[in-house]
């Protein structure tokens, strides 16, 4: 069962989502928040796998709020950011303050649904065309030099390689075919990427590539 915190302060929003979600067997929601304070309590209190957390909320914004629940040590919890288009500006800071992905709120029920079951899963950022084409704008932005610098030391060329696929969007068995490899291999590289980067999923892995000009955002 996956456990989901709804987080919009629009009440209309967290009505449908619920709806949509308690139609799924293996998906239960265990709360809503209308401020981003009351998604920190509710993360804390309900320790859901997943929260839908939106950006623009009264008396904590979602990614201060995304940023509390993630720094929490006792905590084990993914966040999949709601967005707009008119809001792109903040999904590269939201990644970077924790988020595993982010899903624009016009998108399909479907895809909704299954963007929950990825980020609980523990692959981390989507990867739709839009998803990779919004980080690698917002990545390719000059970065502070302390952001950037050293942050590949210790990573060996193969996992070097491993991490650019990963950022240009390429499933754990996408990689496996690509690089002739099995998927335990994949998984391995997978790990020490996230160790040596002090990464906590894929979402921050893609930061690191762009970062580090492994890709271009093309």
């Amino acid at each position: 069962m996956i456990r989901v915190l709804i987080a919009d302060d629009q009440a209309l929003l967290r009505g449908s989502f619920r709806v949509l979600l308690e139609t799924q067997a293996e998906l239960e929601v265990v709360g809503e928040a209308s401020t981003g304070l009351e998604a920190v309590r509710l993360a804390r209190s309900e320790r859901p796998d997943v929260v839908l957390m939106d950006v623009r909320m009264p008396e904590l914004d979602g990614i201060e709020a995304t940023r509390l629940i993630r720094s929490d040590a006792g905590l084990d919890v993914r966040v999949l950011i709601l967005t707009t288009f008119d809001l792109d500006e903040y999904v590269y800071t939201a990644l970077r303050a924790g988020a595993s992905g982010f899903l624009l709120k016009d998108a399909p029920p479907a895809d909704l649904v299954s963007a929950i079951r990825v980020v609980a899963a523990g692959d981390g950022l989507l990867a739709p065309t839009v998803t990779r084409r919004l980080i690698a704008a917002f990545a390719a932005k000059p970065a502070a030099p302390e952001v950037t610098a050293h942050r590949l030391d210790g990573v060996t060329e193969r996992e070097r390689e491993v991490l650019a696929l990963i950022a240009r969007g390429l499933s754990n068995a996408e990689l496996a075919s690509q690089l002739n490899v099995s998927p335990g291999t994949v998984k391995s590289h997978i790990g020490q990427l996230l160790r040596k980067l002090d990464a906590r999923d894929r979402a921050q892995l893609v930061i690191a590539a762009y970062e580090a000009r492994l890709v271009s955002p093309s």
